[in-house]
């Protein structure tokens, strides 16, 4: 089955990558704005569309509502709910579209996820994949530029 989509849970990231907005705490719009960025990029790269869940009281003043279109959703959970039960959710509602892919290091929720049929992944092992995918396409993009500037020479 073909993974269908990722679903992140967003502090959970943050807090295993401290190189993500520097100096900024984990919590704060800043480290969310890069995770939403740097997982955007990613996204862009190998077409799997991601989730990003957030716990909290709603989504901060200023933030757009979601779009289920976008191939990057940010949810932040309501009062009265965790990331947890989103990701629940949504791990039990995607499944019958193909796999799905739950990042987390909380160990409770790996194994109810995996109960409902969900892959895991900790948060180190999905960072070490996110910086080699983009490495990886960073490299494929300046062999491209490389490539279509000798046949601009040449056609010159």
């Amino acid at each position: 089955m073909a993974l269908v989509r990722i679903l992140v849970d967003g502090y959970s990231l943050l807090h295993q990558w401290p190189e993500l907005a520097p100096g900024k705490p984990r919590h704060s719009a800043a480290a969310r704005a890069e995770l939403v960025h740097l997982l955007t990029r990613y996204q862009d790269a190998i077409s799997t569309p991601i989730t990003i869940f957030f716990d909290g009281s709603g989504a901060p003043p200023g933030v757009p509502a979601p779009e289920s279109s976008d191939p990057v959703e940010v949810l932040f959970s309501k009062a009265g709910q965790t990331a947890d039960d989103l990701i629940e959710r949504a791990t039990h509602r995607f499944q019958a579209y193909g796999e799905v892919l739950v990042v987390t290091d909380d160990r409770v929720e790996r194994d109810t996820v995996t109960g409902f049929g969900g892959l895991t992944a900790s948060c180190s092992g999905f960072i070490s994949n996110v910086q080699g995918v983009l490495a990886e396409f960073a490299n494929e993009l300046k062999q491209y530029n490389r490539t279509e500037n000798q046949r601009f020479k040449q056609n010159r």
